[in-house]
């Protein structure tokens, strides 16, 4: 896969990997994003993940599963088309490529930072690092636009559409033009989920990059 491709899927999975949501129908969108992180501590669902070229090109598609525990906590894995495993154990971020059999792993802190993991799954208010603005309805959706007050963010903005239930799909747009677009089904939100999920071992003969 394009490195630029894999860079974008790694950073989708920080920002999508801690969904769902509650919200009123006639919430606005950030009524529903503040109720979100008001009121979900884990969250599971499925995912099917497209990203564009700056010409809205498609250029890459997977699909997959993730679940998580706030604070920091989460695996987002992909089925489809390749095998790849990303763990946040709330210390350090662990990412496998099972075809590589080579795994890459940062501490949290450096890991995370003004992210869009931080902004979904930080314990402190996403306004702290973010700006927040409602950006209208669409496709059954109210949707957000976040942006990091980092400039030196990764990213340039992401837009979180809400639905009644939960979280429905994203988009994180870097700043290369490129545009990684989510859509959520079968979303569980408060799940009992076992604490084991998050602990990772790199496999025997794995290349291991990264701090430890």
């Amino acid at each position: 896969m394009h490195a630029a491709i894999r860079a974008s899927v790694r950073a989708a999975a920080l920002a999508l990997a801690l969904l769902g949501a509650a919200g009123a129908a006639q919430a606005s969108g950030i009524e529903r994003f503040r109720a979100f992180l008001r009121t979900t501590q884990s969250a599971a669902a499925d995912f099917e993940q497209k990203v564009y070229d700056r010409e809205r090109k498609l250029v890459q598609q997977a699909s997959g599963r993730f679940v998580f525990l706030r604070p920091g906590r989460f695996r987002w894995t992909y089925v489809q088309p390749y095998a790849q495993v990303i763990v946040a154990d709330g210390e350090r971020l662990w990412i496998h490529d099972r075809d590589l059999n080579q795994v890459t792993v940062r501490r949290m802190s450096h890991a995370l930072g003004a992210t869009p993991a931080a902004l979904l799954a930080g314990a402190s208010d996403a306004s702290e690092a973010f700006e927040l603005a409602d950006a209208g309805t669409a496709e059954g959706l109210a949707w957000i636009e976040a942006r990091p007050k980092d400039r030196d963010a990764g990213f340039e903005r992401i837009r979180i559409g809400m639905d009644v239930a939960g979280i429905g799909a994203m988009e994180l747009t870097d700043h290369f033009g490129q545009t990684t677009v989510l859509r959520f089904a079968r979303l569980v939100r408060n799940p009992q989920v076992d604490p084991e999920t998050f602990r990772f071992a790199p496999p025997r003969g794995a290349d291991v990059l990264g701090e430890r």
